[in-house]
């Protein structure tokens, strides 16, 4: 993966910054300008977290080499999980909910692969992108040019092997995926996934993971 700025060891306090930003709107109150900086604090704060566990991810030490994977591509030829790469050291791949049981794509899939279609030629100078679904490949490039998606390429895993490997149906029902692969030589390693699930979600919530894979 690419080399990223790290943070410095010694920063100054996230509520020192924050009521030093002479940011200010026409018409505030003093209740309005106080919660906003106590606010403002505790979003200088997530950043940094943002930031750390980037690096730790940046930081982790090689994972598991991956299988000889199959893939089908648009044009129904067989491709191996290496050649998603293209050009790349680094791959990400979105593995969405639209398994041929379904008549419609997740919803939320949906929304998360509709953004990537715009800025794929953007991330695609730094990285692979893939997205693979269970369904045929023509029927998800049906769907995409349906939602006037024309920069994605998508992918059906021949077989059941990489789905079971990743777990991607569990107790039968499907699950989105997200997976970021590493090329070390000749061999493809996976990177980093979203882990969790029923067992990390917090009361009351869904178990979406963290963090969100939008800013990888």
């Amino acid at each position: 993966m690419s080399d990223t700025a790290t943070l410095p060891a010694n920063l100054k306090p996230a509520p020192e910054m924050a009521a030093a930003s002479k940011t200010r709107w026409q018409g505030e109150s003093e209740a309005y300008r106080r919660a906003r900086t106590v606010l403002l604090a505790e979003e200088i704060a997530l950043r940094r977290q943002i930031q750390r566990v980037a690096e730790q991810r940046r930081a982790l030490p090689p994972g598991p080499v991956a299988k000889d994977y199959r893939f089908l591509d648009e044009q129904g030829r067989e491709i191996g999980l290496a050649g998603l790469f293209g050009e790349h050291d680094s791959l990400f791949t979105y593995l969405w909910m639209y398994g041929p049981e379904r008549q419609r794509p997740c919803p939320m899939c949906t929304s998360f692969v509709g953004s990537l279609d715009i800025p794929a030629p953007d991330i695609e100078q730094r990285l692979g992108l893939a997205i693979i679904g269970r369904s045929p490949v023509a029927r998800q490039l049906a769907f995409a040019r349906e939602r006037g998606w024309r920069n994605l390429k998508f992918y059906q895993p021949i077989g059941d092997e990489f789905e079971r490997d990743i777990q991607w149906i569990v107790d039968g029902e499907e699950w989105a995926r997200v997976l970021v692969w590493a090329r070390d030589g000749d061999a493809v390693r996976l990177f980093w996934a979203a882990e969790g699930g029923p067992e990390t979600a917090d009361p009351g919530f869904d178990p979406h993971l963290a963090p969100d894979p939008t800013p990888l």
